[in-house]
């Protein structure tokens, strides 16, 4: 595929209008991701989330500039939560990290999560490999939200950075678990602030109660991102943690997973979209669905009598295969 070719070559042009096609999910899809499967695998994504206004833009962005002094090239993609009323996501992170849109060595990329439950729009693990058989060294993606439900940057990153500021408390209470099970490095940012200190503390104390991986303690940062204050040493527990994982063959056994759970669901999604086109073509398939919706039938029996339905599965199969 000339596309292909040409953002391998290095054309930005290219890479942008590949990572449009991904977003859309177009036809040629699976014949891209072919093509560039073989090159991907080399760069180190990194996940910086937390819950809005802790300053996680900042963060990308001094570490962003840092990364640059070192005569690395970064991929930024900054995930904005979608309106559930308008459909619509502000991206503002094109505003806050406006100085590298000047840096060939730079690609930044806005998302919306389009109504995602998991915190990351579905096409985000394809994008990463699009940038990463670009040639990126680091990849960032900055999301919003780590709750109980938000927890998809565990299936796409190598290394996950929860930012939390001072007045997290809270915040941190309410979301412990999801906070403990994802996290390689705590950041607490605007550290200038009353109260910075307890929330470190209190961190450390959760850590060490939940303390699970023998082969890497999680750190707690203190930050002031705006000031570029501990950025640094920041951008050093990054490195120790990816070098760590790679050492112990943790890497390895994350990317493993991840592969998996990407399978599993590309699957589910091309099955969702199938059966959803289905109902509204098939007659037999469509009655169970307006018996549902009357209250006739539950949910439960109605699944069990379409998936032992030989005519039905015999349809889907067809549609799956996009048969006549």
């Amino acid at each position: 595929m000339e596309l292909v070719s040409q953002m391998l070559a290095g054309n930005y042009q290219s890479l942008a209008r590949l990572i449009t096609m991904v977003e859309r999910d177009a036809p040629e899809l699976p014949e891209i991701m072919r093509e560039l499967y073989p090159h991907t695998g080399k760069t180190h994504v990194i996940g910086i989330t937390g819950p809005p206004g802790q300053g996680k833009s900042t963060v990308v962005d001094r570490l962003t500039h840092l990364i640059r002094e070192r005569g690395l090239s970064v991929g930024i993609i900054a995930v904005d939560p979608t309106s559930p009323f308008s459909g619509g996501a502000v991206l503002g992170d094109r505003i806050r990290m406006q100085q590298h849109y000047l840096d060939d060595e730079v690609f930044i990329r806005s998302m919306a999560t389009r109504g995602s439950r998991g915190g990351l729009p579905t096409g985000i693990r394809s994008i990463i490999r699009v940038l990463d058989a670009f040639g990126k060294d680091f990849i960032m993606v900055e999301t919003v939200g780590v709750g109980q439900t938000e927890l998809d940057i565990m299936q796409a990153v190598d290394t996950i950075v929860v930012v939390l500021a001072p007045e997290s408390g809270d915040t941190v209470q309410t979301m412990k678990a999801g906070l403990m099970e994802i996290s390689d490095i705590f950041v607490v940012n605007k550290a200038d602030r009353q109260g910075a200190s307890y929330l470190v503390a209190e961190l450390e104390a959760m850590l060490h109660l939940s303390q699970k991986k023998s082969w890497w303690t999680v750190p707690v940062m203190a930050t002031e991102a705006i000031n570029n204050v501990g950025i640094d040493e920041l951008y050093h527990q990054i490195e120790k943690h990816h070098q760590l994982a790679s050492q112990t063959g943790q890497l390895a056994i994350r990317r493993q997973e991840q592969r998996k759970d990407e399978l599993i669901s590309a699957v589910e999604q091309k099955i969702v979209s199938q059966l959803t086109k289905l109902v509204a073509k098939d007659g037999q398939l469509k009655d169970y669905v307006d018996r549902v919706e009357e209250g006739k039938l539950d949910p439960y029996n109605a699944s069990q009598e379409i998936l032992t339905s030989r005519t039905l599965l015999k349809t889907w199969l067809k549609e799956l295969r996009n048969e006549p």
